[in-house]
C-alpha cells in the first residue's frame, strides 16, 4: 500500500476513535507500538504535526519512562496503571520520567483534561493498555531494516543493548500478542516516514 494510503487509513482511524471517545465524554487515547526501529516515534511525530481530528494532541514516549534497559515490562505496566487507568477513571493520570544519565527515577509528569493523548513505544499494546485506549496501532517492519534504523538513530548506545532489549520485546510479544489486539496494522517496511 502506498504511503499516502497507509497514512490516510491511519488518519481515518484516528478521527473515528477521537470522535467515538468524545461522544462518551472521555479523553481519546491512541497507542502506537511495534519493534525497535519500526518508525513509531517518526510516525507519532507526523501524526501530532498533522493531527487529523479535533483537539490538540499530547504525546508520551515510552522511552522517557522505561526504568532502564530491562524496563520494558515495568514501563508497559506503569503507563497502564499510572497514566491510562486514572485518566480513564478520573480524567487525570501521570507517569514518572526515567533519568537515563543518572539511571534513576526523575520527576512525575501529570496529564489532565480532555485533549487527545498519543502514547508511542515498545510495550504499549499490552492487553490491559489496549482495553484503556480508543485506538491501538501496530507497526510492522523488516527485521534487518529496523535494526539498521535503530542503530543509525541511537548508535553505540543501543548497539550494546540490542540483543537484550530485543529478547525482552520478544517475550512481551509472545505473552501479550499485540498484533491481535491492534485495531490497525501498518507495514512500514517500504514506507519513507521522513515525509508525509
Amino acid at each position: 500500500m502506498p504511503l499516502s494510503a497507509e497514512l490516510a487509513s491511519l488518519d481515518d482511524a484516528v478521527t473515528r476513535a477521537v470522535e467515538a471517545a468524545r461522544a462518551v465524554g472521555r479523553t481519546p487515547v491512541v497507542l502506537v507500538d511495534g519493534p525497535s526501529g519500526a518508525g513509531k516515534s517518526t510516525l507519532a511525530d507526523l501524526l501530532i504535526a498533522d493531527w487529523p481530528a479535533t483537539g490538540t494532541p499530547r504525546l508520551v514516549r515510552m522511552d522517557d519512562l522505561y526504568p532502564g534497559w530491562d524496563g520494558l515490562d515495568a514501563g508497559s505496566d506503569a503507563v497502564g496503571s499510572d497514566l491510562l487507568a486514572p485518566l480513564r477513571a478520573r480524567g487525570a493520570g501521570s507517569w514518572r520520567r526515567w533519568d537515563w544519565a543518572r539511571d534513576r527515577p526523575a520527576e512525575r509528569v501529570h496529564v489532565r483534561g480532555p485533549e487527545p493523548l498519543v502514547v508511542e513505544g515498545c510495550g504499549t499494546l499490552s492487553r490491559r493498555n489496549v482495553a484503556l485506549a480508543d485506538l491501538a496501532v501496530w507497526l510492522r517492519a523488516d527485521d534487518a531494516l529496523r535494526k539498521a534504523r535503530a542503530l543509525e538513530r541511537d548508535g553505540a548506545t543501543f548497539a550494546a543493548h540490542w540483543d537484550r532489549w530485543q529478547a525482552e520485546f520478544d517475550r512481551f510479544v509472545e505473552r501479550e500478542d499485540p498484533v491481535a489486539s491492534a485495531d490497525l496494522v501498518l507495514d512500514v517496511t517500504a514506507l519513507d516516514l521522513t515525509s508525509r
